[in-house]
């Protein structure tokens, strides 16, 4: 069987190179003659990979070197809970509501301290990011937060929010190395990488380093504490090793292709062609505001339930997988993510033309 186009928005696609190589060591990794999810932890083959992994995120992402780098289980909805545990020592904090992971971080955040939505575009079904530029951020708050890129709504920060001197904490799970980004901007930035780096059940943490202390709110589990994680090296325990190897093969190949200032490029590239045939549709259109949309994940609708069930249908019919919206907002979604090739977004127009000429 063929490959499909596959756009669904997580575990999404990966790049086929990475999984050809995975699929050449999948019995024997480099000659130890066993997989790499058999090998320990604390073996030299692993600490290798782990180590190489992490030396190539740093040089893709120029990471300061007052900044940690952590491979953690839990997704990144763990964290959620994992900063206010670690960070408010205040017990205050700013959260920015764009979609709904930033809206669970926020809840989870009510649970340990006084989390305030300081901005929302919850009024316009999250179509939006807001103006974020003279926000009433609090005098005592331990950090600013945002989901950087919402994944359910299509829509993107393209300038960071002005945190007037609060650290800010960012999810960046669904934007993750998608393009370059300045990492001394963030105090802490995170993301689960199911959507654009590797298989699920890994979140990557980058976080500085003065931030990672045995400061952290009382009853704050051993294996949420940060600094358990940054003092082993995120070995304290046996991490999810096969997930960070595979990581650690997208990172060498977004190395081999030019690196994200490369990728950034390609990727813009990709979703102008589908974002300049929405903006051309008589049928089709996108539900985000123009200014705030995201390049990794494209919601769009024909404004008709049953039609959209049947685009649905017929497009996983010819090949292009996971095009279904999220359950919470119905519709379509095309999530165009680094190992999603041109082709794929030209054959989805395509058909999305086809589709119109037989049903408008």
């Amino acid at each position: 069987m063929s490959r499909v186009y596959n756009f669904s928005a997580g575990p999404a696609v990966l790049p086929e190179e990475v999984l050809e190589e995975a699929k050449a060591d999948m019995l024997d990794y480099k000659g130890c003659g066993m997989s790499v999810m058999e090998m320990s932890h604390r073996s030299k083959m692993f600490d290798d990979i782990i180590k190489t992994a992490e030396a190539d995120i740093r040089k893709l992402m120029g990471i300061p070197d007052n900044y940690k780098v952590l491979f953690l289980q839990g997704g990144a909805s763990q964290q959620f809970a994992a900063v206010p545990m670690n960070l408010m020592k205040n017990k205050v904090a700013d959260y920015i509501i764009t979609g709904q992971w930033a809206k669970k971080a926020y809840q989870e955040a009510k649970l340990f301290g006084d989390a305030r939505a300081i901005a929302s575009s919850e009024d316009k079904t999250y179509s939006y990011i807001p103006d974020c530029s003279d926000l009433p951020i609090s005098e005592d708050a331990d950090y600013v937060y945002i989901c950087e890129n919402n994944t359910i709504y299509g829509t993107k920060y393209h300038k960071l929010p002005n945190t007037k001197g609060k650290d800010l904490v960012a999810d960046l799970s669904s934007c993750f190395l998608s393009e370059p980004v300045n990492v001394s901007d963030y105090a802490v930035l995170y993301g689960g990488v199911q959507k654009n780096v590797g298989p699920a059940g890994l979140v990557i943490d980058i976080i500085r380093e003065d931030l990672i202390t045995d400061d952290v709110l009382p009853g704050t589990p051993t294996m949420l504490k940060w600094k358990t994680q940054a003092d082993k090296d995120s070995l304290y325990n046996t991490p999810n090793c096969w997930a960070i190897y595979i990581c650690g093969l997208v990172f060498k190949w977004l190395l081999n292709n030019g690196g994200l200032e490369a990728m950034k490029a390609k990727n813009e590239e990709k979703a102008a062609v589908l974002y300049d045939f929405l903006d051309s549709s008589k049928l089709f259109k996108g539900t985000v505001e123009k200014d705030s949309r995201s390049i990794m994940n494209v919601p769009f609708i024909t404004g008709n339930d049953e039609l959209d069930a049947k685009f649905v249908a017929e497009s996983k019919a010819a090949g292009l997988e996971n095009l279904k919206g999220h359950r919470t907002v119905g519709g379509m979604r095309a999530s165009i993510y680094n190992a999603m090739p041109k082709a794929g977004v030209e054959k989805l127009v395509e058909f999305m033309a086809d589709f119109e000429k037989k049903n408008a």
